[in-house]
């Protein structure tokens, strides 16, 4: 029987997601047995994978055209997307700044008060790209969500481990942790 393969990318956020399925610890020696686990935080590899992919998980935010080809080429690539973590379902706290003015933001940050930019907006080509927050699901199609700040290990494992031995997962209150 051929193993299952699971990737995942990372959008724009804080990484929390990643850290939390790393925290899935040993217990990912039992997915193992049933998965390959192809461009993940675990193998390093940070960019959409080959073609060919089952469950494809994407954490964070959409926030400017790279991200959004980035969920454009894991949809593409995957039978099924994941979107993890409430940056990818909801916006989370990166979509805060859609109520932002951005211009007025750096003015006021970097010319109004003391920097050590010596009053100048710092020509960061991540800023001149950024663009409204958007959950993954407004981008692509998205077949599971799984929210939180970040999700639990043991909600992703219980995700994963349902997937890879071919059952579709429900997330229930034993899972979700709202606070």
């Amino acid at each position: 029987m051929a193993k299952v393969k699971v990737a995942s990318d990372w959008l724009a956020g804080c990484a929390g997601c990643h850290m939390s399925l790393l925290d899935i610890d040993e217990r990912i020696v039992d997915l193992l047995k049933a998965a390959d686990l192809t461009s993940t935080p675990i193998t390093d590899l940070k960019h959409p994978p080959a073609e060919g992919v089952d469950v494809g998980i994407l954490e964070g935010a959409v926030n400017n055209s790279a991200t959004e080809r980035v969920a454009q080429l894991m949809r593409s690539r995957c039978k099924i997307l994941i979107a993890l973590g409430d940056c990818a379902v909801f916006g989370g706290v990166p979509a805060l700044r859609n109520r932002v003015c951005m211009k007025e933001a750096l003015r006021r940050a970097y010319i109004e008060t003391e920097s050590t930019t010596d009053g100048a907006i710092p020509s960061d080509p991540e800023l001149a790209t950024m663009q409204e927050c958007r959950p993954v699901g407004d981008v692509v199609e998205v077949d599971i969500h799984v929210p939180g700040c970040p999700p639990s290990a043991d909600a992703i494992f219980h995700v994963l481990k349902e997937l890879v031995e071919g059952r579709k997962p429900v997330l229930n209150g034993k899972f979700l942790d709202w606070h």
